[in-house]
């Protein structure tokens, strides 16, 4: 870790283990956000060999490959992470009370950057991948494609809400106090 490692652009990557929820389960502490990224070989001898904290999941069969993977860590705290749902239609950023959406979606394509946090804790050292930016494009079925291109009402009454609720703050009523000392006045109850 001699060099000052800089983020990772990833593109069309996977990820398993999603829990951008922060959901407690058996590997994670309620709250924490997180994910796994899939690793190539040749990736992730550089990454181990930069200091980052790669994981090898268990063949499923004998003479498979070992899968090397990174956990990801989402968090919201200071500079949140931009995480965007991608569909034919358009791009909808996702925020803190949103980002859960992404645990159960279904995914064509993930292009990433993550950032490394480097760390010694008694004499141990190590990086942690924090999430930067996430660009998740849903995978669409024929009925996605098909009705894509159909107005969302509901989006539509929302912002006409909006816009009426605020255009006019005051509703047409604007009292004239006249000169400063008579408002002046009035505010001190004379």
């Amino acid at each position: 870790m001699a060099n000052k490692l800089k983020p990772l652009v990833l593109e069309d990557v996977r990820i398993v283990f999603r829990n951008f929820s922060g959901n407690e389960g058996p590997f994670n502490k309620l709250g924490d956000r997180n994910f796994g990224l899939l690793v190539d070989p040749d990736s992730a001898e550089a990454m181990e060999a930069d200091g980052w904290n790669i994981k090898y999941l268990k063949p499923r069969e004998e003479g498979d490959d070992l899968q090397a993977w990174l956990k990801v860590k989402v968090n919201f705290n200071g500079r949140p992470p931009k995480v965007m749902l991608v569909t034919s239609k358009s791009k909808t950023q996702l925020d803190e009370s949103m980002v859960s959406l992404v645990d159960w979606a279904q995914i064509a394509t993930v292009d990433l950057i993550i950032s490394p946090y480097e760390w010694t804790v008694n004499g141990k050292s190590g990086i942690t991948a924090y999430l930067t930016s996430m660009f998740v494009t849903i995978e669409e079925d024929e009925l996605d494609r098909k009705y894509a291109n159909v107005p969302d009402t509901a989006q539509n009454t929302i912002g006409r809400e909006l816009e009426n609720k605020y255009s006019d703050p005051f509703n047409g009523e604007i009292e004239d106090l006249g000169e400063k000392e008579q408002q002046l006045a009035l505010d001190r109850g004379f």
